[in-house]
């Protein structure tokens, strides 16, 4: 497929910070957290090619109902004009 190509981000300068109080590092699980934004993005793009295909069916029954309608008024139409005849 073809990827875009991002432009270089400039990284700024480095300042150094004294931090005031000692902090205990944040734990790491030693999971990346990379593979879950891909699940992430893959689950909704599922959810939008199931919403497009739902609507799809769904326009494509009304239009289904809409012609079966019309066919039945003009059959309706046919028959009760040859009764009268």
């Amino acid at each position: 497929m073809l990827r875009p190509k991002l432009p270089d981000v400039p990284t700024p300068p480095t300042t150094t910070v004294t931090p005031q109080q000692a902090q205990a590092p944040a734990s790491s699980a030693g999971r990346p957290v990379a593979p879950y934004v891909g699940v992430g993005v893959g689950a909704v793009a599922a959810v939008v090619v199931v919403g497009i295909v739902l609507t799809a069916l769904l326009a494509a029954l009304a239009v289904s109902a809409v012609s079966v309608a019309i066919a039945a008024v003009v059959l309706r139409s046919l028959l009760s004009s040859s009764h009268r005849h």
